[in-house]
């Protein structure tokens, strides 16, 4: 098939069989496809959902489903007065879930240029959260900064990362990697518990992700140790769930 030929692309004989679901799901999974191939371009108009529909020779509520679901997964858009346009596809990213590395270190390994824009960096009261994950009484102060992490200027991952003052005691140090600071302190972690977790952006978060509300990311906690065991990050993060893939190697007990 012509990936310019737009005209055909919607049509049931390409993207339905019997018995492998509902037709929405089907719809969903081959848009999905056709948006990766770059069959869809980036900034390609989808047709209104009634010619859609007859093209597709579905319902109007099968389409409405199909294209509600890829707007969520973050490949469409939906603009008010102008339609349903194809959003570009950022490239995906493995993070080893083995590897304590930082974001820094992980786009530079990718060949992107990372940056980060500090939202916030106190000194500030601890959380009940942050005191039992870093171990410190209520009246100890922690250094708590919240960033958002670019890749090749296009947002990745909002993270807010809090360590003990007498670990970091000046927030302000960190601009974009919280770990080369902490390496040139002597004070960097050498291994960490994370969590990965899936959830939906609040309107705030998807704001600042450049994403839509309700969107579909990854959640990673993680706690970084000091050889001695002492906990000293606690980090909290959430990463475009479109652009990362987080890989772990299993291995049989012996």
């Amino acid at each position: 098939m012509n990936g310019n030929d737009h005209d055909e692309i919607f049509s049931q004989s390409y993207w339905f069989r019997s018995g492998r679901g509902p037709r929405y799901q089907q719809l969903h999974r081959y848009l999905t496809e056709q948006i990766h191939a770059g069959h869809l371009p980036a900034e390609h108009q989808l047709p209104p959902e009634r010619e859609l529909a007859e093209r597709a020779d579905v319902s109007r509520v099968t389409v409405r489903q199909a294209i509600s679901q890829l707007v969520v997964d973050g490949l469409l858009e939906q603009r008010r007065g102008a339609g349903t346009f194809v959003l570009r596809q950022i490239p995906r990213h493995q993070h080893s879930l083995s590897s304590l590395v930082s974001f820094s270190d992980t786009m530079k390994e990718r060949g992107s240029v990372s940056k980060s824009q500090v939202l916030s960096a106190v000194l500030a009261s601890p959380t009940p959260e942050e005191i039992v994950a870093l171990g410190i009484t209520p009246g100890a102060r922690v250094a708590r900064i919240e960033r958002l992490r670019f890749a090749d200027d296009v947002p990745m991952a909002l993270e807010t990362s809090s360590l003990p003052e007498n670990i970091l005691h000046q927030p302000e140090q960190v601009s974009t990697s919280l770990y080369q600071v902490l390496r040139s302190l002597g004070r960097a972690p050498s291994r960490a518990i994370q969590r990965v977790t899936a959830v939906n952006l609040t309107t705030k978060e998807a704001q600042l992700l450049n994403m839509t509300p309700n969107a579909a990311a990854l959640r990673i906690v993680r706690t970084g140790y000091l050889d001695s065991g002492r906990p000293i990050e606690f980090t909290r993060g959430l990463y475009r769930s479109e652009t990362y893939d987080f890989v772990s190697e299993l291995r049989v007990p012996t």
